[in-house]
């Protein structure tokens, strides 16, 4: 007998979303963002955040299968002068930027943000909405939360000036994975 010729089925991979990220508190959202909604998210944490560059994400994309169809994402807090300049030089990237810190991002599952904040006004915020919230971790009741009200942050997020003291555009990486 002869055996059939077996013909692919001309799957297509899906987009790796590659987020280049400064600190824990961003590896573990996106880490959670991964779990959610098991997309194949690549972490790639960069601590001397000021050095990032077109090169250095090439670099680090050699390290993965890629696709065309492929985003890269620069989630970097605006709290330090300049970074903002310096991220919309990187051609080819998402910002994913909350100013003044992710922590912003959190606060907005929670509540409206409209006056300026500064990182320990927003840290203390989230802290008394979020009791217990420490820097670099969520922890179940956190993750519970960010899920459950991920839409009116997302709402609360558009609605403010990009770039500006309040602001975060952390919602459009979220839109992104709806997409899938």
């Amino acid at each position: 007998m002869a055996r059939k010729v077996r013909i692919s089925k001309g799957k297509t991979m899906k987009p790796n979303f590659f987020v280049f990220c400064e600190g824990e508190t961003e590896v573990a959202y996106v880490k959670f963002l991964r779990s959610v909604y098991r997309a194949p998210i690549q972490i790639i944490a960069r601590k001397s955040d000021s050095n990032i560059s077109e090169q250095y994400i090439e670099n680090c994309k050699r390290d993965y299968i890629t696709t065309d169809n492929d985003k890269t994402f620069l989630m970097f807090d605006l709290d330090v002068r300049g970074m903002l300049g310096h991220l919309k030089k990187i051609g080819g990237a998402t910002l994913l930027v909350s100013n003044p810190c992710i922590e912003l991002w959190f606060l907005l599952h929670y509540e409206d943000c409209q006056g300026e904040l500064s990182s320990s006004d927003c840290l203390a915020r989230l802290k008394k909405q979020s009791f217990g919230y420490l820097k670099g971790t969520l922890s179940e009741a956190e993750k519970l939360n960010l899920l459950k009200n991920v839409d009116v942050a997302l709402g609360r997020a558009i609605k403010l000036k990009e770039y500006e003291n309040p602001s975060s555009t952390v919602y459009k990486l979220v839109q992104e994975l709806n997409k899938l």
